[in-house]
């Protein structure tokens, strides 16, 4: 017979917190299948770090972001998936499910992470550094599908609101002048 006490115990999980990020280059996390996945490859490139969710209206943006990706990854362009399921249960699936529903509904090739949390108490690292970085450092995630565009030095450029789609052509023009490694003053960020 397991007492309560021996039930709490049995179900307790005791994870280590993961470490602060210090710098973008510093940062690993897994990917989709589980493996490690350190930005220090990510060095020179221009960044688009998206939350995902399978069950949202704005789930259509793996497209557009895919688009995006294949228009511009021989010139430096890298996009990574965060499947988060912060935001009314819309993303309840699995890793191995996202996977599935990410190839098969938006033939996605751009690299996908292993599921994390976005916001509350138990956000990841890596997006309490995006936010600290950002134009909004005390602004917590809105939605799925937000945004943070990180230059080719690995600092966070932007963050976009999530409603904004990667098709729309001041979006499109904010990463072709950050792949230019331009400055992206014709663009008002503040509008996205």
């Amino acid at each position: 017979m397991i007492t309560a006490l021996s039930f709490a115990i049995l179900t307790q999980t005791s994870v280590a917190p993961l470490p602060p990020v210090k710098d973008f280059y510093s940062t690993v996390v897994a990917d989709i299948d589980g493996k490690s996945y350190a930005f220090k490859q990510l060095k020179g490139k221009v960044v688009i770090l998206v939350n995902t969710a399978s069950f949202c209206g704005l789930t259509p943006q793996y497209g557009s972001l895919q688009a995006l990706y294949q228009e511009h990854e021989k010139q430096g362009l890298v996009i990574l998936g965060f499947p988060a399921n912060n935001f009314r249960n819309q993303e309840p699936h699995s890793n191995q499910e996202i996977k599935e529903m990410c190839k098969r509904d938006y033939k996605v090739t751009f690299p996908m992470m292993s599921k994390i949390s976005v916001k509350g108490e138990d956000i990841h690292p890596l997006y309490k550094w995006l936010i600290a970085q950002s134009d909004r450092p005390k602004d917590e995630i809105e939605w799925n599908f937000s945004k943070f565009l990180i230059d080719r030095q690995g600092k966070v450029r932007y963050r976009v609101l999530p409603k904004v789609d990667p098709s729309q052509p001041e979006f499109k023009k904010l990463v072709v002048e950050l792949l230019n490694d331009g400055s992206t003053d014709s663009v008002d960020p503040s509008r996205l």
